[in-house]
Parts: C-alpha cells; sequence; structure tokens
C-alpha cells in the first residue's frame, strides 16, 4: 500500500472512531438530563368530599367537585345545617358578602407530572384541589395584591366563598387539624402534591423551598421521593413563582 493511501485509510479510521465516541458522549447528556416523571396515583385514595369525584383516563385524572366543604362555617348562612358563629382566632375576622354554594368544576389534571420547560404563572381563581373537594385559589387576592386584606374574611377554617365558591388559599386548618401539619392535602393542576407545613420534624420555612415554593424530598406517600409544594404559614403560603410542572386544564 502506497505511502498516501496508508494517511487516507488512517484519516478515515480516525473519523469513524470520534464519530462512534462522539456520538456516545451525546447520548450520554441527553440521559443526564433526562425529566424525571413521577407518578401521583398512591395519594389519589385520599381524595373524599361532598360532590368529589374523579376518573383515570390515558393518562390524565378528570376531578370533579362541586366545591362544597365537609366542615362548618358562617358562610353556610343561618339556618344551615353546618352552620355555625365564627369562632377562630382573628380579632380582625369580619364576614364578606359571598355565601357557599354548589358548583360545577372540572380539574384535567396529569397522573405522570412532570417538570415544565417553560415555567407558567398561576391563574386567578382555581389553580388546584385539595383532597375534601375543595379548590385552592391563586395565592394572592383580586387584582394580584397579598392576602393580608382578605385574610380577615376567612373562616375559622381558613376558607372563605368569592361570590358562592368556597375556596383556599392557606392551609386548610380543617384538613390539617384532621390529618397533621405534615399531611397530603391536595394537588395543584400541574399534577404536583400539595403538603401542610411540617416536615421530617420541623416546620417548612419559604427560604426550604425554591421560587414556585416547592422542593424534592422523600414522603409518606412517596418513599422515593417526589417534587411538591409545600403550604406555609408566610406569605405567599400556597405557591411561588407559578406552576413547576404544566398545568391541567380547569373548567368551571
Amino acid at each position: 500500500m502506497k505511502s498516501n493511501q496508508i494517511i487516507n485509510f488512517l484519516l478515515a479510521v480516525s473519523i469513524v472512531l470520534v464519530s462512534f465516541y462522539g456520538c456516545s458522549s451525546k447520548s450520554d447528556d441527553l440521559q443526564d438530563v433526562e425529566t424525571i416523571i413521577y407518578d401521583i396515583t398512591p395519594v389519589l385514595s385520599k381524595f373524599e368530599g361532598t360532590g368529589l369525584s374523579y376518573a383515570i383516563n390515558k393518562g390524565t385524572i378528570t376531578f370533579i367537585t362541586k366545591s362544597l366543604p365537609n366542615h362548618k362555617s358562617p358562610y353556610w348562612g343561618k339556618g344551615h345545617s353546618m352552620y355555625e358563629t365564627y369562632n377562630g382566632v382573628n380579632p380582625n375576622w369580619r364576614q364578606n358578602l359571598g355565601s357557599i354554594g354548589e358548583q360545577n368544576i372540572t380539574f384535567q389534571i396529569p397522573l405522570n407530572p412532570k417538570e415544565a420547560e417553560n415555567k407558567t404563572s398561576t391563574p386567578m381563581g382555581p389553580i388546584g384541589i385539595s383532597r375534601n373537594g375543595i379548590v385552592f385559589f391563586n395565592q394572592y387576592a383580586a387584582g394580584g395584591v397579598a392576602l393580608s386584606n382578605e385574610i380577615n374574611s376567612f373562616d375559622q377554617y381558613l376558607g372563605h366563598p368569592a361570590m358562592t365558591t368556597y375556596h383556599y388559599h392557606i392551609k386548610p386548618k380543617f384538613l390539617t387539624d384532621l390529618f397533621g401539619e405534615d399531611a397530603f392535602l391536595g394537588l395543584l393542576s400541574d399534577g404536583f402534591p400539595v403538603y401542610g407545613p411540617f416536615e421530617n420534624g420541623k416546620t417548612i420555612t419559604n427560604s426550604d423551598l425554591d421560587a414556585y415554593h416547592g422542593h424534592t424530598s422523600v414522603t409518606v406517600d412517596f418513599p422515593k421521593g417526589i417534587y411538591h409544594y409545600h403550604i406555609t404559614n408566610e406569605d405567599p403560603y400556597l405557591n411561588g413563582n407559578g406552576f413547576y410542572g404544566t398545568a391541567g386544564n380547569v373548567t368551571r
């Protein structure tokens, strides 16, 4: 074989080797950044409430709720069997003009939530559903302002109605009283779970959480770990800069 043929042969072999190892390197890099996909089936059996139902179809959970609280409130109105005068601890409490009424709200939530490549802000109104069927509303009052004034109309279980839609903006006290401060409380519409303000023997503060008001850790329901939100006892309470995952559809 002539010298120029040998050189060409060696160059060809080098190109093949570079291409092979280059492809392997790219494949490894893709594996490193692969999105984690979770399965939230373990918490679905915890959903139970008046006028609440759910069904799973092709990777989507469809919740239908009347958003009727299974606890007492002054917003039921005098004469109702669930009516109870305000007996909470807020000295500035004042009842708003709303009342509890039956709703027809549908959430379509991913069964296998994953982190969104492009995060989106939470809308005003319903952004999730609690385990007793009451909707979670945005972490802000109307107009996107802080809850500091509106919070004075929250009943003894820390919910209130907008017109006739009863909802929670902050910790649902009825649920934490019943299940514990570290309990699973519901889902945001991106499919990621919401837990109370306690975890691993300590109170969770905003400084423990990311910009979306969540983090990844082991929970009782997800022993291998999962990204989840925490409701804390400080503003913004429920959510931060938007959904961590891709939000499903909400109709009302």
